[in-house]
């Protein structure tokens, strides 16, 4: 399956659909709406109203279906909802371009703006949704032919995880489950899944085993007597990328915590890694990018001033790389302007402090204002950080913090920040404890992720910079 090549197939059939919308409805309007105001028949003439609608409208429609998270996921949809969110994001759109573009046209009847908006609404929806219809429809059926499959893998070995494989592979149409192998949470020498799938390993290896076969979805099915192990293997999972389904109880059925995804599938409760609103993930996305680019380019002169400096002052290069690890445990290179001598870790990896003498004098100015940190803005445009989320660290840290404080591995769920909540309340950490006290501000900052608490932190890191104060 290729996503990419996929996504543009949407993503072209939309553009197409919004350039034919526009044009149909700038005929409509200059062939049957005008010439009532005018009493008279005009030529049709593209004017440059036209060509400049041609430009803006389309990208316009593009913005508002990747806001509403249409091309995320693009495997799983559901037709209906699909119809639904079609809908709902094409009648938005029209409202707004209708009071933008449309409420001063010129007309005879107060009728006539009716008409505008609906034949404005119908084209986009009928020339939008037919084509996303057509491809979805295909992709479904290939689906549910066995042609497309996510990489899946059960996780146990037992009587219930037969049960579940022999459902999903007997089930007249498939639901896209390709199942890879199974993972025990045990060592044992025989399991009974051997009979029908390979066996991949145990829980340890679990992580290791989803890089390696690139696994899409994992299906936790365990007996009756393992069921205590559920939330210790979900909190373990929460840093990777992989869909989790867990079998549903009779009780989990009737409190309403099983959603129907597909007729044919059995009943599973899908554990849900969003913490935002799909078009607020977007959103701040979009944010990311936009302040990243203007950060970097108004700066720009900034960023000679600061190499300059850290070459006048001390030897050595100009910025400092380092591995540290992203969202879904993923490493990336970290860029920062050097504010230490050169080799300040001879002896080690080692947390900075106030009076730490491996910082040199014209570093100490640069942390105080977190300039040499302003390389971020690359990562963030790179797509390896955000502007708001938990601090980068390093593995050597995040091994000893995860003996103490397992539940750091939570911070993973998001992309790493350049700011974040913990360094607006707490800080600085200058040792393992203090950067596990400072991990319930993250924590508390995950748990309410929005974009309007961005913007905050983002407020609060610029007034404490602008007092001073050592963030």
């Amino acid at each position: 399956m290729n996503k990419r090549i996929h996504t543009l197939k949407y993503l072209f059939f939309d553009y197409f659909a919004a350039i034919l919308s526009w044009t149909i409805f700038f005929i409509y309007r200059k062939t049957y709406i005008e010439p009532f105001k005018l009493g008279y028949e005009i030529p049709l003439e593209f004017t440059h109203k036209y060509y400049l609608g041609i430009l803006i409208i389309p990208l316009f429609w593009i913005f508002l279906y990747y806001l509403s998270g249409y091309y995320k996921d693009i495997y799983r949809k559901s037709r209906l909802k699909e119809l639904a969110q079609t809908l709902f994001t094409i009648l938005i759109g029209s409202v707004i371009i209708f009071f933008t573009s449309l409420l001063d046209d010129q007309i005879l009847y107060y009728k006539h703006y009716y008409k505008l908006f609906s034949s404005l609404l119908i084209l986009q929806f009928a020339l939008t949704y037919i084509p996303r219809l057509i491809i979805t429809s295909i992709t479904n059926h290939k689906i549910h032919s066995r042609k497309i499959g996510f990489k899946t893998i059960l996780l146990g070995g037992n009587r219930k995880a037969i049960e579940i494989f022999q459902n999903i592979e007997e089930q007249p149409k498939s639901v896209g489950n390709k199942f890879i192998g199974f993972v025990s949470i045990d060592e044992k020498e025989k399991f009974l899944l051997e009979k029908y799938l390979k066996n991949l390993g145990n829980l340890k290896d679990i992580k290791e085993i989803i890089d390696k076969h690139k696994i899409e979805e994992v299906i936790i099915a365990l007996e009756s007597t393992e069921h205590k192990e559920i939330e210790k293997i979900i909190n373990y999972l929460d840093d990777k990328d992989v869909v989790i389904k867990v079998i549903a109880s009779m009780y989990d059925i009737l409190t309403g915590k099983v959603k129907m995804a597909h007729i044919y599938s059995i009943p599973l409760i899908q554990i849900s890694h969003s913490l935002m609103p799909i078009w607020q993930q977007q959103t701040k996305q979009l944010i990311d990018i936009f302040i990243s680019l203007f950060a970097l380019i108004v700066f720009s002169p900034l960023f000679i001033f600061l190499a300059v400096g850290i070459k006048l002052t001390s030897k050595g290069p100009i910025f400092y790389s380092h591995e540290r690890i992203g969202q879904f445990g993923k490493p990336f290179t970290l860029y920062k302007f050097r504010s230490m001598f050169i080799d300040a870790e001879k002896n080690g990896p080692a947390l900075s402090s106030k009076d730490d003498d491996r910082i040199t004098p014209y570093g100490k100015f640069m942390r105080k204002s977190k300039l040499d940190e302003l390389p971020n803005f690359y990562n963030v445009l790179k797509g390896d950080m955000s502007i708001v989320g938990p601090r980068p660290e390093r593995k050597f840290y995040i091994d000893q913090i995860v003996k103490k404080a397992p539940h750091y591995l939570h911070l993973q769920k998001v992309k790493p920040g350049i700011t974040s909540w913990g360094q607006v309340k707490y800080g600085y950490a200058e040792n393992v404890e203090q950067m596990i006290e400072r991990l319930k501000y993250d924590i508390l900052y995950i748990e309410n992720m929005s974009v309007y608490v961005d913007f905050k932190i983002m407020i609060y890191t610029i007034l404490k910079i602008l007092k001073g104060k050592h963030i």
